[in-house]
């Protein structure tokens, strides 16, 4: 797996189906409301990588893209099919299990990047059918999810390794030319597979694209699809990943293109959601999606529950996967975690179907989901760190406080509240009833009426010499009210009123609150802001233009050790770029040199990178992007002076796309990527 949106409906001649698809707004809500209302579904990856179970060669790291990540022939691979027989396959056995966790709805791999299909199509002979199995678990997981009351979903990967038509060919693949593959043949070969999907299989609730990020796949081709999709079953929810603008692992679509129903965040949750948009995480409970015998690394029932919170808390939903073994078992630690998430399902699923994100941005002590009742609303406090003093604080809420109880209550005894100015106090037992995540119901009159804490803003999290400060409100008719210190302090209503932009010049704390009439409406926000010395230059001359490289070849999941390594090549180039690679897979490069800094100034330098790379200045590491990942920023800030600084950037990449770039930026120097005329070697 490598990245609403609003539906962006345009009209396109070439699209058939396009003045038939048309809907409003109101229709639109409509056709997402179940999948708003879940929140929680299940995803599986399963397939022939299941029978590897991640080992090739004496590797252990592999997953669902074994295939190519191992370099395995085509003729080889094809033998994993007479081996593939689940005869522990149960379809009633793994709806119940969902079922039983809380989740609404499973998505499977119908066919992965593979090529694989795990039903019966008569498009093509590599799939399930042709194994020892001979039977179409897809069929049979379709009805278990009709007789268990859960949305059977489809995932479908528009990548194939296999089919002979598909573009582009693996880097590695010397001995399976394009020849006279054509394209336009792979997609009606596609079309025809996702009408027996949508056809043989009754109502399915999404279908989920993965795979769309290769040069032969793009807009065009992406609405098209969306709408030929719809036209089979109109009613059907479709992710952004039909089209070709998503910004990798982050989920979004790019401004601008086509988004489909919604986006995807991959193994990661947005910091603050993604308002206005409806977004699923799609979330791994280890280190795989495929079944991978050796990985152990399971998160932990604490850590998947309170995912689950935090993500519906932001109005998302959250995808756990599940790999299923070769016989067609769910690893045994998989079982246990949907055991444990069930339990606190049992008890506080209310809190989690059907609710909308925190009207609160600030909630130190858990997470907040919320829901609409006759007279107001009704918060759900997730609370995952129990005050020691026994009272639960909520700051900010204006309106008037109803009955407050623990959910797993089953009796709904009230709690004890009390309400001053903006700050609403539950009391609580001593003990927590779960130490994981206790749910406190709160019962509000009216129409929300929240002041969040100031937004404390600046360019940069650090100053060398000062720093601009704007603190900001969203709500009319508040005054606010800072105090500068060296730490947190509520602010009272003798603190700083605040008239506009100010300046720092030493490390601090910036505190801010919303007055209205002398009484504070919101709670207080803090911000720290550090010091950063800025690091001397390098006493250097007769420097030459550009960046000495070297590049190497080889297989690894981290940054290796260059300098003990013998390199393939040698050079200089002008500026940081991958263009003296030899190949497009499985090798690495160690830029180093010097970067000309032309003031003294706080900067900011931004890694983007796929996959793994470092940044090295003056022998001090200012950003760690290491790793196997797709498309991926960091950014970090750091003091320099004026002059000459050594600089290294290492870099690896993987299999899939590769790229590299690093920006600067800092106070009249806007991000840009950094210049050949900055770079110099010895």
């Amino acid at each position: 797996m490598k990245r609403s949106l609003v539906l962006i409906l345009l009209s396109f001649c070439f699209v058939p189906w396009l003045s038939a698809q048309k809907e409003t707004a109101a229709e639109h809500d409509t056709r997402m409301q179940w999948w708003r209302d879940a929140r929680f579904g299940m995803f599986i990856h399963w397939g022939l990588y299941a029978v590897p179970a991640g080992t090739w060669n004496g590797k252990t790291g592999y997953g669902e893209w074994i295939r190519t990540s191992a370099e395995i022939p085509l003729e080889t691979y094809d033998k994993f099919v007479p081996e593939f027989n689940p005869v522990n396959f149960n379809a009633e056995e793994w709806v119940k299990t969902a079922r039983n966790a809380g989740m609404k709805y499973i998505v499977i791999t119908s066919k992965h990047h593979d090529g694989f299909c795990m039903f019966g199509t008569r498009q093509t002979g590599f799939n399930i059918m042709k194994t020892p199995f001979q039977r179409d678990p897809m069929r049979e997981l379709a009805a278990a999810c009709k007789k268990y009351g859960l949305k059977f979903c489809f995932y479908y990967s528009i990548m194939d390794w296999h089919h002979p038509d598909y573009l582009p060919r693996r880097e590695w693949e010397k001995d399976r030319p394009a020849g006279d593959a054509d394209y336009n043949k792979y997609v009606d070969y596609m079309k025809a597979e996702l009408k027996e999907l949508l056809t043989q299989y009754g109502d399915i609730g999404v279908l989920w694209f993965d795979g769309e990020w290769e040069s032969t796949w793009n807009q065009t081709r992406g609405l098209d699809l969306y709408y030929y999709v719809k036209s089979l079953q109109p009613s059907i929810i479709i992710n952004n990943r039909v089209g070709a603008g998503r910004l990798d692992m982050e989920g979004l679509t790019k401004q601008g293109m086509f988004g489909g129903d919604f986006g995807t965040p991959e193994q990661q949750v947005p910091p603050t959601g993604l308002p206005g948009t409806d977004w699923e995480t799609c979330m791994t409970m280890n280190d795989h999606w495929g079944y991978n015998s050796n990985d152990k690394n399971f998160k932990s029932s604490k850590e998947l529950i309170r995912m689950l919170a935090d993500i519906a808390s932001k109005g998302g939903n959250l995808l756990l996967n599940v790999g299923p073994t070769a016989l067609g078992t769910f690893p045994g630690e998989s079982s246990e975690k949907l055991k444990d998430i069930g339990k606190w399902m049992e008890l506080n699923s209310e809190s989690i179907y059907g609710t909308t994100a925190s009207p609160l941005n600030f909630t130190p002590w858990g997470r907040c989901t919320m829901k609409t009742t006759k007279e107001g609303f009704r918060l759900y406090l997730h609370v995952f760190g129990w005050p020691t003093n026994g009272q639960l604080l909520i700051e900010g809420c204006l309106n008037k406080v109803g009955k407050a109880f623990i959910l797993s209550n089953k009796n709904h005894t009230g709690l004890k509240t009390e309400k001053i100015n903006d700050a609403i106090t539950i009391r609580l037992p001593k003990i927590p009833p779960d130490s994981i995540n206790t749910v406190i119901v709160l019962d509000l009159k009216g129409e929300p009426d929240f002041t969040n804490p100031p937004g404390i803003l600046a360019d940069y999290s650090s100053l060398v010499d000062s720093l601009k400060i704007i603190i900001t409100s969203s709500r009319k008719n508040v005054e606010i009210r800072f105090k500068v210190s060296d730490s947190a302090r509520v602010v009272d209503a003798n603190g700083v009123l605040y008239k506009g932009p100010f300046n720092l010049y030493n490390e601090c704390m910036v505190n801010a609150r919303c007055f209205r009439d002398g009484k504070p409406v919101s709670g207080t926000a803090s911000r720290f802001f550090y010091l950063k010395i800025p690091m001397a230059a390098k006493a250097v001359s007769d420097l030459k233009p550009g960046l000495s490289y070297r590049y190497f070849e080889g297989e690894w999941d981290q940054i290796p050790n260059f300098k003990k390594m013998l390199q393939w090549v040698f050079g200089v180039v002008d500026t940081l770029t991958l263009a003296p690679k030899k190949r497009d897979e499985n090798f690495g490069m160690y830029f180093f040199g010097y970067i000309k800094i032309p003031k003294r100034a706080l900067y900011r330098f931004t890694l983007s990178s796929d996959d793994g790379s470092k940044l090295i200045i003056d022998d001090r590491t200012v950003i760690n992007n290491d790793g196997l990942h797709s498309l991926q920023e960091k950014s970090a800030e750091i003091g320099l002076n004026a002059g000459y600084h050594s600089i290294r950037v290492e870099y690896l990449q993987r299999t899939g796309s590769a790229g590299l770039q690093l920006y600067i930026e800092s106070r009249g120097m806007p991000k840009t990527l950094v210049r050949k005329e900055m770079l110099f070697h010895e």
